[in-house]
């Protein structure tokens, strides 16, 4: 018996904040569906267009003995991470070579990608994204924009249904005949109340950088500088004082109620030009110190100073 053609995903324009802070994750029974991840705003994606500047692109050894490139392109939200391996065709491994080539000479590239999705879970429960791309190029300052132009269309797309649906019964039949998609019913389920400050703040960001200041796209963000407060705890050297400032604001600003789990303050680190496992160690500290609390495995929030 012949098994049921499987028909090609569509490929999502989605900004690196919206995908990076997803954690659902959907497969199918049968051995030959499509694996999903549904993100915050209830896109489901099989396959991403991701544009942005290429920061790093590096070539490792697999324990297994064979070649893997990891890399990260930024877009104004954020990072995407993809890695290209044994497993991805010999146009894009010598894509990859080139683009790492170009890199080491201190050549600034705007890349824009299709990529399937890819979800894991670490033992501990963290959830990572990445992306493995199919097809790729170097695109232009032009290319770049029109792109986050369409890339904000379908995010605010997506938050105006997401804020529709607050009103609608949370249900399969009703989200129907309000049309709106039932893997925003699977979203809400999964990620409770979502809130949408944050992705109206990077919108802003993309808006800006498309409509005339581009040069933002090429250019690598400067570590963030905080003001160094009262850090009893911290290291005396002034980066690891102005990551854990970063760490404190961050997780003041992200905490709903329950803490902030330690991938989300470790991603927003990494985009904000902090190492990230300079980050880890400097969670640790802080939890040494008094400054954060741990509720629950993985989950972190700021102790109130008394």
């Amino acid at each position: 018996m012949e098994r049921a053609r499987i028909s090609r995903q569509p490929a999502h324009l989605l900004l690196a904040s919206e995908y990076g802070s997803a954690t659902l994750h959907e497969k199918g029974s049968g051995e030959y569906d499509p694996s999903f991840v549904i993100t915050k705003l209830g896109a489901k994606v099989n396959r991403v267009v991701a544009a942005g500047l290429l920061e790093r692109l590096e070539l490792r050894e697999t324990s297994n003995g064979s070649q893997l490139f990891q890399g990260q392109i930024r877009d104004p939200t954020g990072l995407h991470y993809f890695s290209v391996g044994d497993y991805n065709s010999e146009t894009m491994r010598e894509l990859s070579n080139q683009w790492a080539e170009r890199l080491d000479d201190g050549e600034p590239l705007l890349v824009m990608m299709t990529a399937k999705t890819r979800w894991y879970q670490t033992d501990e429960g963290a959830v990572y994204t990445s992306l493995r791309p199919e097809e790729a190029c170097v695109v232009n300052r032009e290319v770049y924009a029109n792109w986050l132009l369409d890339a904000c269309e379908s995010t605010m797309k997506r938050m105006n249904q997401l804020t529709a649906s607050l009103e609608v019964e949370p249900t399969i039949d009703a989200f129907g005949r309000a049309n709106l998609p039932s893997s925003l019913l699977a979203a809400r389920n999964h990620y409770g109340e979502v809130d949408l400050e944050p992705f109206k703040l990077n919108l802003m960001q993309a808006l800006d950088i498309a409509e005339g200041r581009i040069e933002a796209a090429t250019t690598p963000p400067p570590v963030m500088s905080l003001p160094s407060g009262d850090d009893e705890g911290a290291s005396s050297d002034g980066e690891n004082t102005n990551l854990s400032s970063f760490i404190l604001q961050a997780i003041a600003h992200l905490d709903q109620g329950e803490g902030v789990d330690f991938d989300t303050i470790l991603k927003n680190a990494v985009a904000r030009g902090f190492v990230r496992e300079t980050a880890e160690s400097e969670i640790e500290a802080l939890l040494d110190t008094g400054r954060l609390d741990e509720p629950r495995f993985g989950w972190f929030r700021v102790v109130a100073s008394e």
